[in-house]
Order: C-alpha cells, then structure tokens, then sequence
C-alpha cells in the first residue's frame, strides 16, 4: 500500500516534467471608455481569447453608482467597458486598434449625440506595460491618422469599476432593434466613417 501511494503522489511531478499540465493561462483587464457602453461591447465579443466583456461604471467618486446617477452627470465616473482577456490570444495592442476604431478620438465630453465628461473617451490603464502601450498607440495614431483633428482622448490610471445594472449588459444582443435605432439615431456609424473610412468600428475579423 505504502508503494502505490507513493507511486501516485509521484505521479503528477512526472507529467509536469513530461510537460503534459501546465499553469493556468494567465489572464488580464483591459478598460475603455468610448461614449454609450451599449456600443462599446460588441467589437470585443468576438475576439480570441476574450473571457468577458462588461458594461459599468468607472472614474469617478460614488461609490455603487446607478445609472440614473452617472447618465445625470453627477458622480464623475464615465460609462466604460472592462474586458478580461487572454493576451497570449489576443494582444493589448489588438485592443487598443479596436477602440480607436470605435470611438471618435477628437472631442472632449463627448461621443456623438451624448454629451457629458460621463461619455468622455478614455484609456484606463492596469499595468504600467498598458500606460506604455497606450502612450505608444496614441502617439502613432497622430502620427497616421486620416483626420485632421487633434486626438484628444485621455490615458488615466484605472480605478474602482462597478458594473453597470443586468438589463446593460450585452444590450446588443437583448434588444438588438432598440440598439440598432439608438446607434443609428445617435449618428455613431456616420461619424465613424467620416473618420476612419473603412476601418470604421473594426471589430474582430
């Protein structure tokens, strides 16, 4: 008995050597604010590696905001969205091409028809590696990019996220002729193109 335990304890260390289990996939957060959050979710859905996406709250000082509060624009956070993803699938980098895809990089306290610092567009940072990356993505996109403006989106260390109450959450999908009519009205796919032409709401390919 005493050697057939032995024998099992023995076991794992042999398949570890062996290289057949290895650690748990490493995971990370990446954080966007980018106007309606209803919007912001689906160009990350679909992406390689993507464990989640969700719609919250973030940046601002309340604590457990609702969303009557911060749509009124008194809690300081903006309406954002926090994806947990798998970067050995898909990059930060990959991220950061999305969301300036989606997002019009060129106007302060607003994003399209919604107006407010609680639709402010923004790049919250986890990870000095991510601050690092996102300097970087900025700074070539005012290099490149196909608009004249000034890109005027923030780069702030991220902070509480709280997220945002169920019937939010992948709104797309739970009311897709709802969503399509705000998205439409809101002029976000208009202007997406007057910016980025056809790159406009890249998502994943």
């Amino acid at each position: 008995m005493k050697t057939f335990l032995l024998g099992m304890l023995a076991l794992p260390l042999t398949l570890i050597a062996a290289g057949t289990v290895t650690a748990a996939t490493k995971q990370e957060k990446a954080t966007f604010s980018g106007g309606c959050f209803w919007c912001m979710e689906h160009p990350f859905d679909a992406l390689p590696g993507v464990v989640s996406v969700t719609a919250g709250y973030t940046g601002g000082q309340k604590k457990n905001p609702t969303y009557q509060e911060v749509s009124a624009g008194g809690t300081g956070h903006a309406e954002a969205v926090q994806i947990v993803f798998d970067p050995s699938k898909t990059a930060y980098s990959k991220l950061l091409d999305i969301y300036w895809r989606n997002i019009d990089p060129t106007t302060v306290d607003r994003q399209f028809c919604d107006t407010g610092n609680q639709y402010r567009s923004a790049i919250f940072y986890h990870t000095e590696d991510q601050r690092q990356a996102a300097v970087r993505s900025k700074a070539a996109l005012e290099r490149n990019k196909p608009f004249k403006e000034q890109v005027v989106t923030g780069i702030v260390p991220a902070g509480e996220f709280y997220p945002a109450e169920e019937y939010h959450q992948h709104y797309y999908k739970k009311n897709p002729i709802r969503y399509r009519y705000y998205r439409t009205g809101c002029g976000r796919d208009r202007r997406l193109k007057e910016l980025w032409g056809s790159a406009a709401g890249e998502e994943a390919k």
